[in-house]
Formats: C-alpha cells, structure tokens, sequence
C-alpha cells in the first residue's frame, strides 16, 4: 500500500505505508503520520501515476521531449 500526500512546497509525494518519514526532493523532511493522505493505492505504479496527475493538475501538463527537438538559444 502507498500513501499521496502534499509537501509544504505543494508538490505531491508518495510513501508505502508504515514509513515514519520521506524526504521530498526540495529538501524538507516530511513526517508522513503528521500529513493529511490524499489517497491511499496498492502499487508503486498506481502511486506514481497518482502524483502525476496531482502535479499536472497544480502546475499543468508536463511534456518530456529529446534533446535534438530543444531549441538552440545561442
């Protein structure tokens, strides 16, 4: 089972479920029991898929590209 919760920061993350703590990738140590849990899944990938969606839906769509296809600024 993984758990979704917010970040101070706004950014969603996800844990298994009995972590006491998670690090979130802006630095703050997140103490899981203290956050409320947005929802709960049964895979790492439902999980992930979940944070995706919370992230898209706060700072809207994400697109990955290849190098070649990024414009030169020089």
């Amino acid at each position: 089972m993984y758990m979704i919760f917010r970040c101070d920061c706004g950014r969603a993350v996800y844990s298994k479920k009995g972590i006491a703590t998670r690090k979130c990738v802006c630095g703050k140590t997140i103490k899981v029991k203290d956050r409320r849990i947005l929802a709960i899944v049964e895979e790492a990938v439902q999980a992930s898929d979940m944070v995706r969606e919370l992230q898209e839906e706060k700072y809207g769509g994400a697109y990955f590209t290849t190098a070649d296809k990024v414009p030169n600024k020089r």
